[in-house]
């Protein structure tokens, strides 16, 4: 069952009006309710994904398991917080830099077969033009060049739907917003802009600029943020009787012309001022000014600035020949694609990494898209690697001479419209952004989800130790139903005597409670773990325990991982009694418990 059904089942049991505090811990949902009568705990427990549902200290805990944190982020979407309500959810704090990036990654991620499938057919398109075995004029390449634009010309319709589901709002207005941005009277405004003089509309005195949305990425993102929020307090303002009427048209009515005034057009406004910058920078020192325009022109593409760009590549073609900015726009490209490759090998997902190849491979051919936002953006290393290595194959270009002699599609085939002094350095230049970037790549890494699913009838023979010194005990005789009825999995607990907390095997930290009273680990052959230090002792909210690991850290056992003031924490009445769990028992048809005076030996058979 999914998240969404099983939030929505246990709201429909525990009443929206009935509670007065709602969090989450590692396993279990937590309510404060006003009525306990009213509560059936047996319901409750036949929902399908719930594990068990019980009162515990005054308190309705619903236990889910690892699933916890998604099943309370459907609940967050689907309860209205005000003065009656306390809602407290605990999240991972991430920096500002990180959180943009993931989630424009987020966004692409359900348009990337699409994404893809448009890049091959416009790669093999390039090749069939370029050889001539089509001509341009020809009903074939008109099929083909709509085929492989279909995203590419409406990607603020493809964004606005994935956006939506990321934000947890309204699809169809998402939609109706993006429709805003590609309506024909803007496009068919920015296309004749230059012969008409005209290049806005006004709306209550405002500018709303003509600007071509075709390929833009993040006004529809951060337009449909907006929205959410605006939806949801609109929403919540108008009576339900009134909502289908007046909910729509007062989104519509505020957004529509914020995202044609404000949003919309900032990328162009900023963009005139990044080329009159970077023509500046050209004409001062023109290797430095390569090297900074290839390097950060990934940044421009993603904010959709590097149009602006454009008309100064056709104007230097136009009065000198050539273009002295053009070659930072094939290094960059080719980089993107030396990056994605170097994922490819990386990866050892096999759908990922069929998507790595394809995706490096129509960036050899200019079609950057796929490889950038679906790969190298994602593991974030790739993206910076492709960045640097596309500056450094501009600077040298432009070093040696390097230019463009037409404004053409920045790939492989293209490499004949470039010049430099001697035609080798384009090639060395060609090379310094594919091989740097496949290079740097490969040394940096990436962090690949490892797949914990042990292979049939494979054989796995692990020890896990005691994190902790002090009594081993078997589950059962835990004081909490969910750990003694081996709800979460098979494994055993520790009546601990001090409170420093060691790794029981070599692997990675896969989860820390910000409470950090629970963290997960996973071994080196996927034996996931989780150590739930005490019984209740979220309710401390972080006092007394301090983390001396993080997320995503290489653990080796006997490593430090937590200290815990256990003499305070028992002072105050807590049960310190430390549950180890298997939370992916069910992967396995056997889990052998030996030697429980010390640790935990596995005997595991898939």
């Amino acid at each position: 069952m999914k998240n969404k059904d099983i939030a929505k089942k246990i709201l429909n049991l525990v009443k929206e009006d009935n509670i007065t505090y709602l969090t989450h811990c590692a396993t279990r949902l937590r309510f404060n309710v006003k009525d306990e009568d009213i509560i059936d705990l047996n319901a409750l427990s036949q929902i399908e994904g719930v594990l068990t549902a019980q009162f515990k200290n005054g308190q309705l805990q619903i236990v889910i398991g690892a699933k916890v944190e998604g099943v309370f982020d459907e609940l967050m979407s689907m309860v209205d917080i005000d003065d009656h309500m306390t809602i407290e959810k605990h999240k991972k704090k991430k920096n500002i830099i990180s959180s943009v990036v993931e989630t424009i990654a987020g966004c692409f991620s359900p348009v990337i077969p699409v994404l893809i499938g448009c890049g091959m057919v416009k790669s093999v398109l390039s090749i069939l033009t370029t050889f001539n075995i089509i001509s341009t004029t020809s009903g074939e390449y008109q099929i083909l060049s709509m085929i492989g634009d279909l995203l590419f010309y409406f990607f603020p319709f493809f964004l606005a739907v994935s956006a939506a589901k990321k934000f947890k709002t309204n699809e169809f207005l998402a939609l109706a917003l993006a429709g805003a941005l590609m309506y024909p009277t803007i496009q068919n405004g920015a296309i004749h802009a230059a012969e008409t003089g005209i290049t806005s509309l006004h709306f209550l005195g405002l500018p709303a600029l003509f600007v071509n949305y075709k390929s833009t990425i993040i006004p529809i993102i951060i337009t449909v943020w907006m929205m959410s929020y605006i939806y949801r307090y609109v929403n919540k303002l108008i009576p339900d009787t009134f909502k289908v009427l007046f909910v729509p048209m007062i989104v519509l009515f505020i957004m529509v012309p914020l995202e044609l005034i404000v949003i919309g057009p900032f990328g162009t406004y900023i963009g005139k001022g990044v080329a009159a910058f970077v023509t500046w920078l050209y004409g001062i020192n023109g290797v430095l000014g390569a090297f900074l325009f290839g390097t950060f022109r990934p940044l421009l593409i993603i904010l959709g600035m590097h149009y602006a760009i454009t008309p100064i590549n056709t104007q230097l073609i136009a009065e000198y020949g050539y273009s002295v900015i053009s070659p930072a726009n094939l290094t960059g490209n080719l980089a993107q694609a030396g990056a994605c490759l170097a994922v490819f090998v990386l990866l050892k997902n096999k759908e990922r990494k069929s998507g790595a190849f394809t995706s490096g491979l129509t960036a050899v051919f200019g079609i950057t898209e796929p490889a950038m936002f679906g790969f190298n953006l994602k593991y974030k290393k790739p993206m910076i690697c492709a960045m640097l290595a596309g500056g450094i194959g501009a600077a040298y270009m432009n070093y040696f001479g390097g230019g463009a002699t037409a404004v053409i599609l920045p790939g492989i085939l293209a490499l004949p419209t470039y010049i430099a002094d001697h035609y080798i350095h384009v090639i060395i230049a060609v090379a310094i952004s594919i091989v740097g970037a496949f290079v740097a790549t490969l040394i940096l890494g990436i962090h690949e989800e490892s797949n914990s699913k042990v292979h049939q009838n494979e054989m796995v023979n692990e020890d896990i130790h005691a994190p902790v010194k002090g009594t081993v005990i078997e589950l059962l005789k835990v004081n909490d139903d969910t750990f003694s009825k081996g709800l979460l999995g098979q494994g055993f607990a520790v009546i601990p005597e001090e409170g420093q907390y060691y790794a029981p095997f070599n692997g990675k930290v896969k989860m820390i409670f910000p409470t950090k009273h629970a963290i997960g680990l996973v071994s080196e052959t996927g034996i996931e773990v989780l150590i739930h230090i005490g019984i209740d002792t979220v309710e401390l909210n972080g006092q007394y325990f301090e983390s001396h690991v993080k997320v995503d850290q290489e653990i080796k056992a006997g490593d430090l991982l937590i200290t815990v003031d256990k003499e305070s924490v028992e002072h105050l009445g807590y049960d310190m009694t430390t549950a180890v769990i298997i939370t992916n028992s069910n992967q396995y048809q056997n889990i052998e418990l030996k030697n429980i005076d010390n640790h935990l030996s596995l005997c595991v058979e898939a």
